[in-house]
């Protein structure tokens, strides 16, 4: 009893480590989109009515990129242990105004600290604990 303890110890173990590593991997690839932001008092879709943002993150140069509702959105991003994260100041954009939007997600980004995906592979950008954005993976039609 006590060897097949050990055994499911070590299975477990090197399974948790596993993932712990593929976890910063699930961040390339796709192409994240907001539905979720903390704080603004008004309602999601009026707040985006534009469009919604979306970031790509690029394991290359260590860049997202993509819009904040309104203009183009690129910023370096670092990763640390721990699924800790922050993003670097944006890097110059188009001038168009479209709303509070994209102040609210300009804001909120650079108070981010951790990030986490949910049961349903939903990226949780995070300040300490508390979620503060959450994006869906976007499907392509072609």
């Amino acid at each position: 009893m006590k060897k097949l303890s050990f055994v499911f110890a070590v299975i477990l173990l090197i399974t948790v480590s596993c993932a712990k590593k593929d976890t910063a991997e699930q961040l390339y690839g796709t192409t994240w989109e907001l539905e979720y932001i903390s704080g603004p008092k008004i309602a999601f879709d009026a707040l985006f009515h534009m469009k919604k943002p979306q970031l790509m993150f690029d394991k290359e140069t260590m860049k997202v990129m993509g819009n904040n509702g309104c203009n183009g959105y690129t910023a370096e991003f670092t990763l640390d242990k721990e699924n800790a994260i922050s993003f670097g100041e944006a890097g110059p954009t188009t001038m168009m105004y479209c709303g509070q939007g994209e102040q609210e997600f300009l804001k909120t980004i650079k108070k981010i600290n951790k990030y986490s995906f949910d049961i349903e592979g939903k990226l949780n950008l995070l300040m300490d604990d508390v979620t503060m954005m959450r994006f869906k993976k976007v499907t392509t039609e072609e």
